[in-house]
């Protein structure tokens, strides 16, 4: 047997002590600050006078489409934060669950606890509330589990590639700038008014992220050919960079052969080279942030020029060299994208079975 019921009937939002102001963070404090957003932990508080009741909560961003089981005590971190005290007879970490598994409407860009509380969810018997958790809790701590392995293997990558990159003064070293020995290239100032739907792909600064690209179809630009443009074509190992934003200095990635065909739009910086292109990409995504931290421009729009991108100072070892760092810091990139790919496989087993556990005749 099943009844449905409206989410406003089933939990009440609670109202937290007090709001804990910014300037009272301490990020060595014993008790969590939430926020909206994905990972809602934005700091941590010694203040006991601001937190909630040590209990289950399920938390709800008006802003957002997060949705977060907590037990225990925290303090808000900023307006908009629903916490959801789960009424007697559920089981609060089943409410999460259903809640997760009920798309709430929006409102203008926002989903709001106005519209959510009308919402109703199923609520079958509290032995078949158990077993549902019992289930969905496996691929839960399933997941979590491969996202401290991945936090844990970022560490160890970051810490040997700092090492093996600390090559400055050291003997067999050169040190150059970057535009001493690279092919740098600015793309070409393509009219917007005659993009197309199809043709030749644009490689534009919206599409390059820290470390990846995305080309999904809502951000992909074309031109009807490249004839007359051959020099702004872009090859394979290519690494580009993006010379505008607020993530500027920290957009940027190499290409692979499955990206091509593109063209190069202008404020976007290519850079082909002779030397090993995977270890200028790791001293790239090691030095290059801080560099651009000091020669950007300020305003509302930082940018780099060439001139900033080709004076990069880079410490070049022999090829050998080169090539042995590249093979240390390419098995700790394979160790993570493995991972990576267990992580997307067991969110999509987890995404499935929450619907099918919870959809109910």
């Amino acid at each position: 047997m099943v009844e449905w019921k409206e989410i406003g009937e089933i939990c009440k939002p609670i109202t937290p002590p007090k709001k804990v102001p910014t300037k009272d963070y301490l990020n060595s404090g014993q008790f969590p600050v939430i926020d909206q957003g994905q990972n809602m932990v934005i700091a941590f508080t010694n203040d006991a006078s601001t937190l909630v009741p040590n209990d289950e909560y399920v938390l709800f961003g008006d802003h957002t489409r997060y949705v977060k089981y907590f037990n225990g005590s925290f303090a808000q971190g900023a307006d908009g934060l629903k916490i959801l005290k789960v009424k007697s007879g559920m089981i609060p970490r089943y409410f999460y669950f259903a809640f997760q598994n009920t798309e709430v409407p929006t409102r203008g860009y926002s989903r709001h606890w106005s519209i959510a509380k009308a919402l109703q969810i199923p609520i079958p018997s509290l032995e078949e509330q158990k077993r549902i958790v019992g289930i969905l809790d496996t691929f839960t701590d399933s997941i979590e589990n491969l996202k401290q392995q991945i936090a844990q293997r970022r560490k160890q990558y970051e810490h040997y590639r700092d090492q093996l990159l600390d090559l400055e003064g050291k003997e067999g070293v050169e040190m150059k700038t970057l535009g001493d020995f690279c092919d740098t290239l600015s793309g070409f100032p393509f009219d917007s008014s005659k993009f197309k739907d199809e043709g030749i792909q644009l490689m534009r600064g919206a599409n390059i992220k820290r470390g990846y690209f995305d080309f999904s179809q809502d951000l992909n630009k074309y031109w009807e050919s490249s004839e007359g443009l051959e020099k702004y074509l872009l090859k394979a190992n290519d690494i580009i960079i993006s010379m505008d934003g607020s993530l500027v200095g920290k957009s940027f990635c190499y290409l692979k052969k499955e990206h091509l065909p593109l063209l190069l739009v202008q404020r976007v910086a290519r850079i082909r080279t002779k030397e090993n292109f995977k270890f200028l990409y790791y001293v790239i995504t090691k030095e290059f942030p801080f560099y651009v931290e000091k020669k950007k421009t300020a305003g509302a729009i930082p940018h780099i020029s060439m001139k900033d991108i080709n004076s990069f100072p880079v410490p070049l070892p022999s090829k050998i060299e080169q090539q042995r760092i590249v093979s240390i810091l390419d098995t700790f990139e394979a160790s993570i994208s493995n991972l990576e790919a267990q992580l997307a496989q067991r969110q999509k087993q987890y995404e499935y079975y929450r619907n099918q556990l919870l959809t109910f005749e």
